[in-house]
């Protein structure tokens, strides 16, 4: 079924033809255009040449000062200067860069590297246990300059809290024994889990490194330099120093601040209404609990919407939450549509 079809059949289901349009990644007028059978674009461009524009002569000098082994290796914003530091104007800086990607001469110039990024790594979760997230954060103590050291290891789809400890120090040995502990508690032999981290010394350690590929467990890291790479754990950190009851005051022992971590966590899993999974507890989604508790909402309102559909403009509360949680999503590009 050609676009056109697609577009005219959802505009007999009740769908406006401009957003059928915008849906298909279509400009409204160009739908037009092929609603009358237009197959080539029938805009004239100007009927005149513009008044400014470069002769041939004078786009040949910008290409042969641009290649001249005088400024070969400078960049349009380094010769325009230059050449007026001689007295000379040949054309504008976004000139020189216009011909130049015309005559598909604009690279790169000079030795440095241009600024590149390596790609976001994807990872989707449709289940507990199958992607996981860690990192380390710090905890005052009452001797400046000193702290402790806060690891907590969270289960992606299910935002529960699968792993922590509290240490004087961060090292790869003890994310190692905390990894291990954690696949026990979860009945899970590590076999193509996804662990998730930053590119922290404990993360790439090489104990970390061996327990990991010994257990099976796929290795994932955040790009260099790159702060948001690992959300889940930057924003699970966030919750913990907001928590009504974070300390206003350093801890003043190791033991104090394994007693506070073990009673947030208890809170974070059992109590917390996680508003990404549909305000539900970690611990009932994880469990899949959290379907029925979701119905039984749904079920709540539709009684409330019956005894008083006045108060209703629309729907109620979908009451939902993901099916598919991902870790660092690619960029959405909109689909380019071509005529049929």
């Amino acid at each position: 079924m050609t676009i056109l079809a697609l577009i005219e059949e959802a505009v007999q289901a009740g769908a406006r033809r401009a957003s059928a349009a915008s849906e298909a990644g279509l400009d409204p007028r160009t739908l037009e255009r092929w609603r009358t059978g237009a197959v080539d674009d029938e805009r004239r461009g100007p009927r005149t040449v513009p008044k400014n524009k470069l002769s041939s002569r004078e786009r040949e000098r910008v290409v042969e000062l641009a290649t001249s082994s005088e400024f070969r290796d400078l960049s349009p914003k380094q010769i325009v200067p230059r050449l007026a530091d001689k007295g000379a104007y040949v054309a504008s800086e976004s000139t020189f860069y216009r011909v130049l990607r015309e005559e598909k001469l604009l690279a790169h110039r000079g030795r440095s590297a241009p600024a590149s990024s390596r790609p976001r790594a994807e990872h989707r979760a449709t289940s507990p246990c199958q992607v996981w997230s860690w990192d380390i954060t710090y905890l005052r103590t009452q001797v400046r300059g000193r702290f402790f050291y806060l690891y907590l290891m969270l289960d992606v789809w299910s935002r529960k809290i699968v792993g922590s400890r509290v240490e004087d120090a961060e090292c790869t040995e003890l994310a190692s024994e905390l990894l291990k502990t954690a696949l026990a508690d979860e009945g899970h032999d590590g076999n193509n889990l996804v662990l998730h981290a930053d590119n922290g010394s404990p993360m790439k350690g090489a104990t970390m490194k061996a327990t990991m590929e010994k257990l099976g467990v796929v290795s994932s890291f955040s790009r260099p330099r790159v702060s948001d790479d690992n959300p889940f754990s930057e924003a699970l950190f966030r919750t913990a120093k907001y928590w009504f009851e974070y300390p206003r005051k350093p801890f003043a022992s190791l033991e104090e601040a394994r007693v506070w971590v073990a009673k947030f966590v208890d809170w974070y899993n059992n109590h917390h209404l996680h508003s990404g999974i549909g305000f539900v507890t970690p611990v009932d989604r994880h469990a899949g609990r959290d379907t029925a508790i979701l119905v039984r909402r749904r079920a709540v309102y539709d009684r409330a919407r019956r005894r008083h559909p006045e108060r209703w403009a629309g729907s109620t509360r979908a009451w939902k939450a993901p099916l598919l949680v991902r870790l660092n999503p690619e960029p959405e590009s909109k689909p380019h549509a071509a005529a049929a």
